[in-house]
């Protein structure tokens, strides 16, 4: 059913179920149930709006390459997503329109929440009031894995936004945008929430969102989603292309937390267990050496130094629950964690070869930028094979991997920092073979393979035995210090 045709029908059965009830509107008159639903529109703008502003973000011309406000940037792009250019390459002029986006007051102090990527290499911002009123604005703190950012004003009179739950939301609830899209100050728009929850894989900077087919677009960014009566539920964040009827925005219970440690401290803790992990329902391979496992996320890594390397966990644990708490997919045990305090102990319920372990791991403070190790630098041409001795070749036809026993010798000569010589070691992938595919790498050592200890390339070739019964065998893997896994199908 179009769009355009939602409410007129919506307003008819309201009609209708008061006609059924034998209240039926005179001929000619505005029908009660649609003098209702309209005056139930307008209050909301009336209650949100005042709260809501307007948000000019000048960049100095050094900053903007493709001639476009910057607020417009993340909308028109090409094909390989790289901004089109709409001047000459000699750069924008030094007079280009700030960008416009919007935002709302939550704090008689002045503050107000919006999106980082409204305000984020800002040279300076300025705020319009509902009421004509214009004020300097400064930055508070932003975060960019959120893109939730928050600034201050100092102003008197302030009209404040009411929050509302966003947990507390439903599918199908009436929402309504405020905002500037297109340069056009204070639009209206309605809808329904589409849907929760939704995680969007941008890279691991975003959480969760709501959905809603509530028209949003560009200039919309950081304006409120808002409920029947009122209260900001969420900021508006992303589109999917234009007036497509998807838009996305961030729960307003996720950034008042988020703008709460902004203004504290300028910056956001997060607590995190520094683990890497593999949602079994999403992934079909996973499903077949997890046989009798129906749902969970599998350890497949863990970070140096992070709180789960001090813990009993181990790579190829499925996680199943946290503190009691289901844990089907990936971003049900990311959002469990990020709901904990950072220090906090968690209990986690694992299932390890056949058996339900209880598991207790202290949470950490993510750190601002993971820096991970890199086994490319140190070993040269890695296309290169080595010709060890005790050799043993797997048949390029089924995996493409050759490893081998590993020598203190052999570990020398590829500058690997290790002192054990158990375990067997690769030396040769070939490309686009299955190992290639799966992610296998010079250097790695297979410390495990199907369930089973590897000590030698003997055990090795028993292990790869059980790819025909399995479709795929889970391997172990250690790599510059860390250890992780890969998923080798034939």
């Amino acid at each position: 059913m179009k769009k355009a045709l939602v409410f007129p029908l919506l307003c008819l059965s309201l009609v209708n179920a008061l006609a059924a009830e034998g209240d039926t509107p005179q001929t000619g008159s505005v029908p009660t149930a649609l003098r209702q639903l309209s005056n139930s529109f307008a209050s909301v703008f009336e209650k949100a709006a005042p709260s809501v502003v307007v948000i000019e973000a000048s960049q100095s011309p050094s900053q903007s390459v493709s001639g476009l406000p910057s607020g417009l940037e993340f909308f028109f792009r090409g094909p390989n997503g790289a901004p089109y250019r709409v001047i000459p390459e000699t750069g924008p002029s030094p007079d280009a329109a700030p960008s416009i986006g919007s935002g709302f007051i939550f704090s008689k102090d002045g503050y107000i929440l919006t999106n980082n990527h409204v305000v984020a290499d800002a040279s300076e911002i300025q705020v319009k009031l509902q009421d004509g009123r214009r004020f300097e604005a400064e930055v508070v703190g932003t975060d960019e894995r959120s893109d939730v950012a928050v600034i201050k004003i100092s102003a008197p009179d302030l009209n404040v936004a009411l929050l509302g739950d966003s947990d507390a939301l439903r599918v199908g609830e009436l929402a309504f945008a405020i905002g500037t899209p297109m340069e056009l100050p204070y639009t209206f728009t309605s809808g329904i929430i589409s849907a929760k929850g939704r995680t969007l894989g941008l890279g691991g900077y975003y959480d969760e969102f709501i959905q809603t087919d509530t028209s949003i677009n560009p200039g919309n960014s950081g304006g409120p989603l808002c409920d029947v009566e009122g209260c900001v539920v969420g900021i508006n964040s992303l589109i999917s292309g234009i007036n497509r009827g998807v838009g996305f925005a961030i729960p307003i219970n996720s950034a008042k937390h988020i703008a709460d440690q902004l203004i504290a401290k300028g910056r956001v803790s997060r607590p995190w267990l520094g683990i890497s992990i593999a949602s079994i329902e999403e992934d079909r391979q996973l499903q077949k050496i997890y046989p009798t496992v129906k749902q969970g996320v599998v350890l497949r890594g863990i970070e140096p130094g992070a709180p789960a390397q001090r813990s009993d966990l181990i790579l190829g644990d499925v996680i199943t629950k946290v503190d009691g708490k289901l844990v089907q997919v990936s971003a049900d045990l990311q959002r469990e964690i990020l709901g904990k305090n950072v220090g906090q102990p968690v209990e986690l319920e694992v299932w390890r070869k056949g058996r339900t372990l209880r598991i207790s791991v202290q949470t950490g403070e993510q750190p601002d930028k993971l820096v991970r190790a890199s086994t490319r630098s140190s070993r040269g041409n890695r296309n290169v094979p080595l010709s060890p001795p005790n050799q043993a070749p797997v048949d390029p036809s089924s995996t493409g991997l050759t490893v081998s026993d590993i020598s203190l010798g052999l570990l020398q000569e590829m500058k690997i920092q290790r002192k054990e010589t158990s375990g067997v070691i690769v030396t040769h992938v070939e490309p686009l073979s299955a190992a290639a595919v799966a992610g296998l790498e010079l250097g790695d050592i297979i410390i495990e393979a199907a369930g089973m200890r590897i000590q030698s390339s003997k055990d090795f070739d028993s292990a790869m035995k059980e790819t025909d019964k399995q479709g795929g065998i889970l391997l172990l893997l250690e790599r510059a210090s860390q250890k992780t896994f890969a998923i080798l199908k034939p």
